[in-house]
């Protein structure tokens, strides 16, 4: 899962139906229906048939946790008026054990379990589930259905084969890496879509987005890739996005070479209207096998957007390699109640960030001094976390109190092992191997449907390349020790030096803002700190207040909108602000200058030797 932290600092219908056994499976398949019809009070009607149960209680089970967000959602608070009815119509016992299992009893007689469920968009907070994660119901235009927000299992049939059927009206699309089973008419103007998976598993790792048709496929090598956008206002459609996706994700599989994990790709990408007023309010991407949901807001212009999604579209597209295509038992057999967490967050989320970067340099969307800029970043935001933690034990112990505030640093330090791991590997293998070529070594021993023991990972992972990644492991990764960044940068001639940096209009760096908010929620420039050529060019001063911009009032209410707005500006564009001094309004125009700031810049060394340039080179090119 990849997220942007938009605002920094400051902060079913059907009668009971059996259709014939799968090859292999004892068990009759798990038939969910949506009704997507009957909305009731921003609820959808969930139904469930297990098939025939031999034992006289199960237990009915909604998602606490799912793969991805490392986090707890308690997606069963979402479900009320839960219940059991046998094949005569008549109520089962139902108890429930907590906010996500219930127990049903003389279940050897259960028909199916129906229950009305709500989405997350509605709840203020969103109940602290990441948006990318979250459900959306808005009747007669779209229904996000990510399904771990909507279908649940019984114990014991997790394995078992799943029958999705959902309940439509005409004019809605379906977009998924799912293909539709079959589709036909349900009733006058509405239609039901059947799609049918081998386990549990595949229902929450294939989300849905059903809304009017704005999709656009293009072909990449052997691989079709599907996006489908929901845009409220209609300010943007599916073709507006095309081409800097089909770029970027021709350029992933030029990197990626002969890897080819999947035939299909889809991108669902939801644009939120009014962030934190009953819509999304997070943003960012959740990745699956063979597509990823984004969640972005509607305001952002199209350039900006373009960009946001190159770098989170593409982290979740790398997950194809880990670890969709290499992880470990407690990933492959992920129990949404009660999850054991792996130790290898650094290679799940931190190597996928880390390639999610090192492609866009490789294959000439970037700059080498973007690269390292993007670098040098991660290490200033890393050094906000606990630098001699254990990444291995924070990553074990990720949904504890004492750890999980550590997840989102598997994006900084976690990218940056990435990063450590493969200018270490190129310099031992003389240029020869990297972390690439170790992820399509382990791709070839592990797959998707083979997972490793957690324990062995490292041992394997040595036998592979030399005794000093073994070292390298138990002293940067496992270890308490920090890692000396410039000693990695040095190997291939890079070095910190005082100069001009690139800073946002309203960041000295992701988690130093240049303004705060006083007390009567008014937004005012920090005096803590050094403007930034934007500030400085337009005469701003420390303690300035931000009245307003191109004639839009700012405060603490908006400030969501200020980031946005600020993202559309363009060097040159000319810019009002209305700000207040020493008690007095004042109106400042002028132009949009690139906002810079002084300080310590990752660089390429003057005069490098001839190993720094050819280890650099492999390292970033080859």
């Amino acid at each position: 899962m990849k997220k942007i932290l938009y605002l920094f600092a400051l902060t079913l219908l059907a009668n009971s139906c059996k259709i014939s056994q799968q090859p292999g499976s004892t068990q009759e398949p798990t038939i969910a229906t949506l009704d997507l019809v009957n909305v009731k009070d921003d609820k959808v009607m969930v139904t469930v048939y297990p098939g025939e149960i031999k034992t006289e209680t199960i237990v009915f089970f909604i998602p606490k946790t799912v793969p991805g967000t490392y986090s707890t959602s308690n997606f069963g608070a979402y479900a009320e008026n839960l219940k059991a009815y046998d094949y005569k119509g008549n109520e089962l016992p139902v108890t429930a054990y907590d906010e996500n299992s219930w127990s049903i009893a003389n279940a050897t007689r259960l028909d199916k379990v129906t229950y009305w469920m709500n989405d997350t968009f509605d709840v203020p907070g969103e109940g602290g589930i990441y948006s990318m994660a979250g459900t959306n119901i808005n009747k007669d235009k779209n229904f996000l259905l990510n399904l771990h927000g909507f279908v649940g299992y019984f114990n014991d049939l997790t394995e078992e084969p799943y029958q999705l059927e959902i309940i439509r009206s005409n004019d809605l699309y379906a977009g998924s890496a799912l293909n539709i089973t079959k589709s036909s008419e349900f009733s006058a103007g509405t239609t039901k879509d059947i799609f049918r998976v081998n386990r549990y598993f595949e229902v929450t790792d294939n989300p849905i987005m059903y809304a009017a048709p704005d999709t656009v496929s293009f072909k990449v090598d052997k691989m079709d890739v599907l996006l489908h956008v929901y845009s409220p206002s209609q300010k943007f459609s599916a073709q507006d996005f095309k081409p800097a996706m089909e770029k970027m994700i021709t350029a992933q599989k030029d990197f990626l070479g002969d890897i080819d994990n999947t035939n299909k790709y889809a991108i669902l990408l939801y644009l939120s209207a009014t962030p934190g007023e009953g819509d999304a309010a997070n943003f960012g991407a959740l990745e699956h096998h063979t597509s990823t949901v984004v969640v972005m807001p509607e305001q952002m212009g199209q350039e900006a957007l373009n960009k946001s999604l190159t770098d989170i579209v593409s982290h979740e597209f790398f997950h194809i390699l880990t670890p969709l295509g290499v992880h470990s038992k407690e990933v492959h057999y992920f129990d949404y109640n009660d999850p054991q967490m792996s130790r290898h967050l650094w290679l799940y989320e931190g190597v996928t960030e880390y390639f999610a970067n090192l492609f866009q340099v490789n294959q000439g969307l970037i700059t080498n001094q973007d690269f390292y800029d993007r670098m040098q970043e991660k290490i200033m935001v890393s050094k906000n976390f606990d630098d001699t933690m254990s990444f291995t034990e924070m990553s074990q112990n990720i949904l504890e109190d004492e750890y999980k505030n550590s997840y989102y640093n598997v994006y900084q330090k976690g990218a940056l092992i990435g990063m450590a791991l493969d200018i270490r590997l190129k310099e031992l293998s003389n240029g020869e191997m990297g972390l690439l070529d170790l992820m399509k070594q382990l791709t070839q021993m592990y797959g998707k449907n083979k997972p490793f023991e957690d324990e062995d990972l490292f041992p394997v992972i040595t036998e592979l390349t030399y005794p000093e990644i073994g070292e390298f492991f138990n002293t940067y990764v496992s270890g308490n020790t920090p890692i000396p960044y410039d000693e990695f940068f040095e190997k291939v001639g890079l070095e910190m030096r005082e100069g001009e940096l690139p800073v946002d209009y309203f960041l000295q760096d992701p988690s130093t803002p240049y303004i705060t908010v006083n007390e009567a929620g008014e937004i005012i420039l920090r005096d803590d700190l050094s403007l930034s050529t934007f500030f400085e060019e337009l005469g701003l001063m420390a303690g300035d207040r931000i009245k307003a911009i191109n004639g839009k009032s700012y405060n603490v209410q908006n400030i969501y909108d200020l980031i946005g707005d600020s993202a559309n500006w363009s060097v040159g564009d000319p810019i009002s602000l209305t700000i207040e001094r020493n008690g007095e309004e004042l109106k400042i125009k002028g132009n949009v200058v690139e906002p810079m700031s002084t300080g310590k810049r990752l660089v390429e060394i003057m005069n490098p030797t001839d190993e720094q340039m050819e280890l650099r080179h492999s390292w970033l090119k080859s």
